[in-house]
């Protein structure tokens, strides 16, 4: 019997020194371990592309967006310098 063609029964189970057999789990437990576990490495390295990338994008220079922070600028000191006019 020891040709390697054994029963399923014995394809899981292990005989120990002391003669005692203990079964192993069975192949599906270990599969469906293996797939949750890539699962969930497949995600997280996703996660981590999607945020990586998300923080390293820049938007073009827009010379419409400078001008209008320009603008927006001086607005607020003009502003502040009406402020001080008034309390002076």
């Amino acid at each position: 019997m020891s040709d390697g063609l054994g029963t399923d029964t014995q394809a899981r189970s292990t005989e120990h020194e002391n003669g005692a057999v203990q079964p192993q789990p069975p192949r599906a437990r270990n599969t469906w371990r293996t797939l949750v576990f890539i699962g969930l490495a497949a995600a997280t390295a996703g996660l981590a592309y999607a945020i990586v990338r998300s923080t390293l994008q820049k938007p073009p220079a827009d010379p419409t967006t400078e001008r209008i922070q320009s603008l927006i600028d001086e607005a607020n000191r003009l502003l502040k310098q009406l402020d001080d006019q008034k309390r002076g």
